[in-house]
């Protein structure tokens, strides 16, 4: 990394500087506590930690609505918060509260009557929610028994070309649009995540999955299964890591020594990397609203946290 690079994240917010320290530089864990402290005593996510102590909030109507708690909590997790930091007791506690008889975590959701729902406010779950649930916590460190339980299960609710539009019995004939036999390419990516963070990157379960959105992307001018498509918007510069796009998929799949090697996933590497500026930083292209306190909230300048997603990934190519 270049010098200049380096002294421009560290002058960032604190969860930049945190986690430059530890993934780019390879600083112990032992030496980041003033960072740490910093970070998660920030008002930004000690207001996000306090609010999500109310979880899971609002019933969820779209699982693309970036402000929900369920994102708010990945962002959490994604910036490194630890499950046994006690700041974080009561917000697990509540998140834990609702598990199913399958196992996988619940939120509460009201599927309206014409998708196949109920209409009425009820804990569920799907694999647009329940992955990145599960993924949060164990992102924090957590891996007890009940937690891994809930993964299994939904790890094996994988099909040779990744993973359906599954839900609980109790949402009914719900399903996204598409035909049953298509695997869902969010619900595939959020699944994948989960294989990541548990190491498991050399699994059958992990290679289908990630056939599945290469052939996707491969196939992006005429596939888009269940309306996701790869196109333009697709290709955007966007963080925090929310939805389907370039930088959530390609970083996801970073996590896989394997796929490195395959010319579909470089595509995707080469037009992140070519829109670098003369200083190796990018700009969003696109934002969330919901995240508009983020620097990656703006289209105008260059995102220290953007960056720092694009450099920890391209980092990975460089240390196979």
């Amino acid at each position: 990394m270049q010098a200049e690079l380096k002294t421009w994240l560290l002058e960032g917010d604190p969860w930049v500087r945190y986690n430059t320290r530890r993934d780019l530089l390879g600083e112990d864990e032992s030496t980041l506590g003033d960072d740490y402290e910093a970070m998660a005593t920030h008002p930004l996510v000690s207001g996000l930690i306090h609010e999500l102590e109310g979880w899971p909030g609002k019933p969820i109507a779209s699982h693309k609505s970036a402000g929900t708690h369920l994102h708010k909590l990945t962002f959490l997790a994604d910036i490194g918060l630890r499950h046994d930091d006690h700041r974080l007791t009561r917000m697990i506690t509540a998140i834990r509260e609702h598990r199913s008889t399958e196992g996988p975590l619940q939120m509460q959701m009201n599927i309206p009557t014409h998708f196949g729902g109920k209409g009425i406010d009820e804990w569920a779950w799907d694999l647009c929610d329940a992955p990145s649930i599960h993924y949060a916590l164990h992102r924090m460190g957590i891996r007890d028994d009940d937690l891994l339980e809930g993964t299994r299960y939904m790890i094996n609710l994988v099909r040779d070309n990744g993973w359906p539009c599954a839900a609980s019995e109790e949402l009914g004939s719900f399903k996204g649009p598409g035909p049953r036999k298509e695997s869902c390419p969010y619900a595939t990516l959020v699944m994948l995540k989960n294989l990541a963070v548990l190491e498991e990157v050399d699994t059958e379960e992990a290679q289908q999955g990630i056939a599945s959105l290469l052939n996707n992307w491969e196939n992006s001018r005429k596939r888009h299964p269940f309306i996701f498509y790869m196109g333009t918007d697709f290709r955007k510069l966007k963080a925090p890591l929310i939805w389907y796009d370039i930088v959530h998929v390609v970083e996801t799949l970073s996590h896989f020594p394997f796929v490195w090697g395959d010319g579909r996933f470089q595509e995707m590497v080469d037009v992140i990397r070519a829109k670098a500026d003369d200083q190796d930083r990018y700009t969003p292209e696109s934002i969330w609203i919901a995240w508009k306190v983020l620097d990656s909230g703006q289209k105008k300048e260059p995102s220290r946290w953007l960056t720092f997603l694009v450099n920890r990934m391209l980092s990975k190519d460089a240390g196979r």
